[in-house]
């Protein structure tokens, strides 16, 4: 009998690769023992899962083959399928809930591929004459409550504000979708990565705690606005400072999280990196839930009554207090 061979598509970014990719592929590696399983990603979050799984087929595009634009976009997804088909995939799993992975999950699913989890809800076909007949709304492409249709049962809870509910999942939103959304009630939230602490603050972690940063959103309104009066206020107090970049290589930063104490992060994929290797995280929240996240640590969030986000040296004595609360826990 010939190897199961099995697909699973995840291209978000960064963070999402390791709080979601991660733990659903260590799940389908423990669930089909015996299958050939391959992940198809995109950029980092490829470096990320063979970091990860060193053992696993990862593949897909990098940055700078997915073209902003519509039309050139579906021209390199429909490639990606040509690829696919080839493959000669067993089963196909699109855990990615983004519009041009669901397009590539329908294209496939019509051309009688085996295709499970999420897809456009309209056929290829029906989206290119809309195209053509500037009759396609801006809000179907954009809004995944309007694009996006899925085999899993329980996916509409994605589109509800479940942080609300009474559960709240001990990892934030990526054990709520894998579990509460795609049914994978079994999963266990494995997402760390072995690497070894970087030696110099490792060194530099025995006099003094080390402080990761990362201040800069994905989105301008996520960005922490004081990170320059943070980061000197931090130096003051004696800390030491350096500041994560997803853009470096990825083991090296992942390295460098590892040996610090604390990360200092806006909502991203920062908490998540963090997480891969059991590095703590504070997060400035701005205006996302801190339940959607459920952090170590969270600033309150922004509101109406509070619009502006934690002052410099209020987050920096926070973050003394912190490390004052380990002290006496320790002690105790």
């Amino acid at each position: 009998m010939s190897q199961e061979k099995v697909l699973l598509i995840r291209m978000q970014p960064l963070g999402d690769v390791a709080a979601i990719g991660i733990p659903a592929l260590r799940y389908f590696l423990s669930r089909l023992s015996e299958a050939n399983i391959e992940v198809l990603s995109f950029a980092q979050g490829k470096a990320l899962l063979k970091l990860a799984q060193p053992g696993v087929r990862v593949f897909g595009l990098e940055q700078q083959e997915w073209p902003d634009n519509i039309i050139p976009a579906m021209e390199t997804f429909l490639g990606l399928a040509e690829k696919i088909v080839s493959e000669d995939y067993d089963q196909i799993i699109n855990l990615d809930t983004g519009f041009m992975p669901c397009f590539l999950a329908r294209f496939l699913k019509d051309a009688g591929e085996p295709v499970v989890g999420n897809y456009m809800s309209i056929s290829v076909q029906e989206l290119l004459e809309q195209f053509q007949q500037q009759t396609l709304s801006p809000e179907y492409v954009n809004q995944p409550d309007n694009y996006m249709s899925s085999t899993f049962l329980s996916m509409a809870r994605w589109h509800s504000p479940w942080w609300q509910g009474e559960w709240l999942p001990d990892n934030g939103y990526p054990e709520f979708y894998l579990r509460s959304c795609c049914g994978f009630d079994a999963l266990q939230m494995q997402m760390n990565i072995d690497v070894p602490a970087d030696k110099a603050l490792k060194n530099q972690a025995k006099s003094t705690k080390v402080i990761a940063l990362m201040c800069e959103g994905a989105e301008a309104r996520l960005t922490y606005p004081f990170a320059a009066e943070l980061q000197n206020r931090l130096a003051d107090l004696g800390f030491c400072t350096w500041t994560l970049d997803t853009t470096q290589n990825l083991r090296n930063q992942l390295m460098k999280l590892k040996a610090s104490d604390l990360l200092v992060t806006v909502p991203g994929d920062g908490q998540w990196l963090a997480a891969t290797v059991d590095c703590p995280s504070l997060v400035i929240c701005g205006e996302v839930d801190p339940r959607m996240l459920m952090p170590d640590y969270a600033t309150d969030p922004v509101t109406a009554e509070k619009p502006e986000p934690m002052p410099a040296e209020e987050l920096a004595q926070s973050i003394v207090s912190i490390f004052e609360q380990e002290i006496e826990d320790a002690n105790r």
